[in-house]
């Protein structure tokens, strides 16, 4: 006889508290990116299915006179304060620290009750599940008059909250009746989180996941688990010296237009600045030697948008060879090639960057501007002037 303590689930997901720097749905990172994240959130909370878990195995062993049943404790657990009230039976209990074994003398037919506990010292916590089971003998043989005939009513309660303070998510399981805590992990995580409670920011990529699984396990060893949607909020972790702007000898860099930040935005050139989030980007390494990408990240936020030169076709800029933005990839338009002469050449296109004035578009022409506007050099963000 397999026995299952009865455990209904209430999971409740708390709202979510205070706010947080929320980044653009859009932002998928460049590969080359690595992240920091500053906050966890959580919700969504649901339960996939009760808790099950065994209390006691009872199996008939023998036939016959003289035969023995024995109950035997799950995953190492210990009988605690077991007693066997003789009714009209002969059987006798033997007491181990695992096992419980009725043994019959083979010379009544009748009845006795069996109670015991379970107890689990996992973690140093004690948790009791009183069972009580009615036991026949008939013609020496001992057997099973009734399944147990008390089953606590054990529930398990998990609640998640938020914690604003530290971006953590942090778990509460109890077990409601024998007042036990349960432990909780995760799994289906994203790379760069670690499971634990509180699950804490790691170096996840910025975005919501779906399907996150949590698991409550109880001190008996009995395990349920739960989905939830983990909102991960962050930012690129950028390499010294990697984020700032190319600005020419004339102060104008690189600038998104009306910090656009959707793909198609133009890149116009404009006086570089701190101040100016138009004019933050991130360089990232290209697929072939010294080609560099260029990451719109205003404030020092990775927008997943690079400067490209598409040749064209965009209804932003349908003229041939303008900058624009387009969604990050590892494509030739993205990636450009400084040169000897301090200009830089689109791998793609083979076309030098050259600028027409302040706050107009940046184009690839054949040839470098005659008047020096064409050479560009990297600056970091520190020693951009304020």
């Amino acid at each position: 006889m397999h026995f299952n303590l009865r455990k209904a689930v209430a999971v409740f997901s708390l709202p979510l508290i205070g706010s947080a720097i929320a980044v653009g749905a859009a932002a998928l990172p460049a590969s080359a990116a690595t992240w920091h994240d500053t906050a966890l959130q959580a919700f969504n909370v649901s339960a996939v299915g009760n808790i099950t878990g065994a209390v006691v195995n009872g199996v008939v062993s023998g036939t016959g006179k003289g035969s023995t049943l024995s109950f035997t404790a799950p995953k190492g657990e210990v009988f605690a304060s077991p007693s066997f009230t003789v009714g009209t039976t002969d059987a006798t209990l033997t007491v181990h620290a695992k096992s419980l074994v009725l043994t019959s003398g083979a010379t009544a037919t009748g009845s006795g009750t069996l109670t015991f506990t379970i107890r689990s010292t996992t973690s140093g916590v004690t948790c009791t599940a009183a069972e009580t089971v009615k036991v026949s003998e008939s013609s020496g043989t001992l057997g099973e008059s009734a399944t147990p005939t008390s089953m606590p009513g054990e529930k398990v309660a998990v609640s998640v909250f938020n914690n604003n303070a530290t971006g953590a998510v942090e778990f509460t399981g109890t077990v409601t009746v024998q007042s036990c805590t349960v432990t909780i992990s995760q799994s289906n995580l994203p790379a760069g989180l670690v499971s634990g409670n509180p699950l804490v920011p790691g170096s996840a990529v910025p975005r919501i996941y779906s399907g996150v699984v949590y698991t409550a396990t109880d001190p008996l060893g009995s395990t349920f688990s739960g989905t939830f949607s983990l909102h991960v909020f962050g930012h690129v972790v950028v390499p010294p010296g990697n984020y700032g702007d190319e600005v020419n000898p004339f102060g104008n860099g690189f600038d998104v237009y009306q910090q656009h930040m959707y793909a198609g935005a133009i890149i116009a050139g404009w006086t570089a600045t701190k101040a100016d989030p138009a004019t933050h980007f991130i360089r990232l390494p290209g697929t072939v030697a010294g080609a560099y990408k260029f990451e719109y990240a205003p404030n020092g936020v990775a927008s997943g948008l690079c400067v490209s030169d598409p040749g064209g076709g965009w209804a932003s800029d349908p003229l041939p060879d303008g900058l624009i933005l387009t969604v990050s990839n590892n494509g030739p338009w993205q990636q450009f090639i400084p040169q000897s002469d301090g200009t830089l050449k689109n791998l793609a296109t083979g076309l030098v960057v050259n600028p027409n004035g302040t706050g107009a578009q940046l184009r690839g022409s054949t040839a470098p501007t005659p008047w020096g506007g064409s050479v560009y050099t990297w600056t970091d963000y520190a020693h951009l002037p304020g």
